[in-house]
């Protein structure tokens, strides 16, 4: 049974969404404090957590970076909910580590759905172990130089050559790249894209991911506004364009 972690000051509102996951036979755990809440997941693992941005003690922003730097809960599916309706407020949420956003007031169908669909998306830290026990097996292979839509990748020696000249990437834009170009047209998720270049434990979230495509754009791209390399798939994620 999966373990939902509840934190919203407002009882009905709380008791509503205990009642409705509930009955999703989700096992759920209701707090209306942001202390109690860092409390409780410091020391509990959960499968989800519902949180709300407005809270006493501890506002939602501060309790969703704290839960993303570390800890049993590091990577936990957030589903954020706030009164507030700007997509500025939307952004500052999902850039807080938050993986979802509902403004209120909401429907519970919704509610229900979209928790849901964060209780299935793999977690970080199993694509991590995927992506790991993948490498291991193809160590040879990813070392194999390889060129495609005018750039030799070299990865023994960690150069990008474009048109006979050096292309200077960052280790985190040139696992990237690698990646991608390593399976053209082959669509990579954010979140999986977050296990294969970011080999270590530091937490980023799925924004992190455009923050560092963007990026490379700059440095590949004969025009990174429209990028004829690296590809957006609108709702997926990213690929490199097939040859």
């Amino acid at each position: 049974m999966s373990r939902v972690l509840i934190v919203e000051d407002d009882r009905h509102i709380r008791e509503l969404i205990v009642l409705h996951l509930g009955l999703e036979g989700l096992a759920c755990t209701a707090v209306g404090d942001g202390h109690e809440a860092l409390a409780l997941a410091g020391e509990t693992a959960f499968d989800l957590v519902v949180l709300d941005l407005m809270l006493p003690g501890v506002d939602g922003l501060t309790i969703c970076k704290a839960l993303r730097h570390g800890g049993p809960n590091e990577d936990v599916p957030i589903l954020m909910l706030t009164a507030r309706r700007e997509e500025s407020d939307k952004v500052l949420g999902l850039e807080s580590g938050a993986d979802d956003y509902l403004a209120k007031p909401f429907g519970v169908r919704e509610l229900v759905a979209r928790a849901r669909a964060l209780l299935r998306r793999p977690r970080a830290s199993v694509l991590r172990a995927e992506a790991a026990a993948h490498s291991a097996g193809a160590a040879g292979l990813d070392e194999r130089p390889l060129a495609i839509h005018g750039m030799e990748i070299d990865p023994a020696r960690r150069r990008v050559r474009i048109a006979g000249q050096d292309v200077e990437l960052t280790a985190q834009e040139f696992r990237l790249l690698h990646v991608l170009a390593s399976h053209p047209g082959i669509v990579f998720s954010r979140e999986a894209l977050l296990s294969r270049v970011w080999s270590d434990q530091t937490f980023v979230t799925p924004r992190s991911v455009d923050t560092l495509v963007k990026r490379l754009r700059r440095r590949i791209e004969a025009d990174p506004a429209t990028p004829a390399r690296i590809l957006t798939v609108w709702g997926a994620g990213y690929k490199c364009a097939d040859v």
